[in-house]
């Protein structure tokens, strides 16, 4: 595995997890390449108590974040607060300003199109902040 390849990084993590939490976060990082063919795939915060890092897909900024607890995968919008998630698929993380998150359970589905819908309008987000305003 390549340290300076995060795509390698995210394959070899879901492989060592060898259960439905890797199964379960391969699923949704699908889903996320297929919304936005532009994503560009990293991994941060490695640590020694955490080795292989958290995934984290990007478009002119972060979208989400993958983390893999014991009992559930969690997928963290960076800037969730400001999407419209009309299908309510977010479940944690609510009360926070900026960030939200959807957490998986052992046997959970989440709605393909409206996880896409989301990651999508998480794009255009980070994209409409990325642009310098015009000044007249």
């Amino acid at each position: 595995m390549s340290e300076d390849n995060p795509s390698a990084r995210i394959d070899a993590k879901l492989a060592g997890l060898g259960d439905w939490r890797g199964e379960a976060l391969a699923r949704m990082r699908k889903l996320i390449r297929a919304a936005d063919p532009e994503v560009v795939e990293t991994v941060k915060w490695v640590k020694p108590s955490n080795p292989s890092g958290v995934p984290c897909w990007e478009h002119a900024g972060i979208i989400c974040t993958g983390e893999v607890y014991k009992a559930y995968v969690k997928l963290t919008f960076a800037q969730g607060a400001a999407l419209d998630d009309p299908q309510g698929l977010f479940n944690a993380g609510l009360g926070g300003g900026t960030r939200r998150a959807i957490d998986i359970r052992e046997g959970e589905a989440v709605d393909a199109g409206a996880f896409q819908a989301l990651v999508r309008e998480a794009v255009a987000l980070n994209v409409g902040k990325t642009k310098k305003p015009k000044r007249g």
